[in-house]
């Protein structure tokens, strides 16, 4: 149940033109994005397409070259300690101090956050039943599991409450069930707050976030809701198989049709302009050229398909 107070909608970051270069490299490219309360946006692609750097702009732990960052209100250039007040930051990384234990890693980091013995005491029970942490505070941080250690991380951003969470990579190196617990976390978090998660994996995104981000050598190749993103999965193919199958380029030329391979034994995959019927015109033509048609199935795209048609072969951006 969310509280009362929490303004879904309500703007939480708002980014303009961000850029940042490393020598001849441009990791980050005239980006513009905006993070709502309630959403969990996922930052997605490839290794090396910008996502952490762009994350740790967003931290405040990178300085931009360029462009705007406001967080809550805050322009975290002008003021860089209202902005970092209003953001939770999990590197992929945790800085965890082994030799530590829980409680004690906790309360060191409340104390950095500025808050008081008493309010550290408070802030810690209510981020260690969050993050499901409450019967192993005595532990040492390095006895733990990679999943509870990530739990932990999780719990150390959340402590001074802050209504933006940053998460980089959050489940790499977690096994499958330590993984579905960290997402159901995240989830439950954006309830109340926006939650920004950078990823290279697409069923991360599936799982966890509301919104996707994608993107390619510094630059944003989508931005919307992840529903959005499943409509692109409509059929741009039909798959076809002919007993007496004309030459290629015979059906290279019939409307709409923008590529075909041939598959063997007389499949084909034509693949077609978005939004056209395309078996009416399959089967007039086969029925007039006496192709003797078998098979006519459209084929729906799938979003690992988008994915990579977006990170490898798009070069224009949203």
């Amino acid at each position: 149940m969310l509280a009362e107070n929490v303004m879904i909608g309500e703007i939480l970051v708002a980014v303009e033109r961000l850029s940042r270069r490393y020598g001849e490299t441009q990791a980050v490219d005239t980006v513009n994005f905006t993070l709502e309360r309630g959403q969990v946006l996922g930052f997605l692609g490839l290794n090396g397409a910008g996502k952490s750097t762009t994350m740790r702009m967003l931290a405040g732990v990178l300085a931009p070259d360029a462009g705007r960052i406001v967080v809550n209100g805050a322009d975290l250039l002008d003021q860089p300690r209202r902005a970092k007040q209003a953001v939770g930051y999990l590197p992929e990384q945790p800085p965890l101090y082994r030799e530590l234990t829980v409680d004690e890693q906790l309360h060191y980091s409340a104390r950095l956050h500025g808050l008081d013995r008493a309010a550290s005491r408070q802030a810690m029970a209510r981020v260690k039943e969050r993050c499901g942490l409450t019967n192993v505070g005595r532990r040492l941080t390095g006895n733990l599991s990679k999943g509870y250690r990530q739990r932990v991380g999780i719990a150390q951003a959340l402590l001074h409450d802050p209504p933006v969470l940053i998460l980089d990579e959050p489940t790499v190196g977690l096994d499958p069930v330590q993984a579905r617990e960290i997402r159901a976390l995240i989830r439950a978090l954006g309830q109340e707050r926006g939650v920004i998660l950078s990823t290279h994996l697409l069923p991360e995104v599936q799982a966890t976030c509301s919104h996707v981000q994608i993107m390619r050598a510094g630059r944003l190749v989508f931005a919307g809701a992840l529903a959005e993103l499943q409509q692109r999965r409509q059929s741009t193919c039909v798959r076809i198989r002919l007993n007496a199958p004309p030459p290629v380029a015979d059906l290279a030329r019939l409307p709409t049709i923008t590529r075909v391979e041939e598959l063997g034994g007389g499949q084909f995959r034509l693949h077609h302009v978005a939004d056209v019927a395309l078996a009416p015109i399959v089967l007039d033509q086969a029925r007039a050229g006496g192709w003797e048609l078998w098979e006519l199935t459209p084929e729906q795209a799938s979003l690992e398909q988008i994915f990579v048609e977006l990170t490898l072969e798009q070069e224009t951006v949203a």
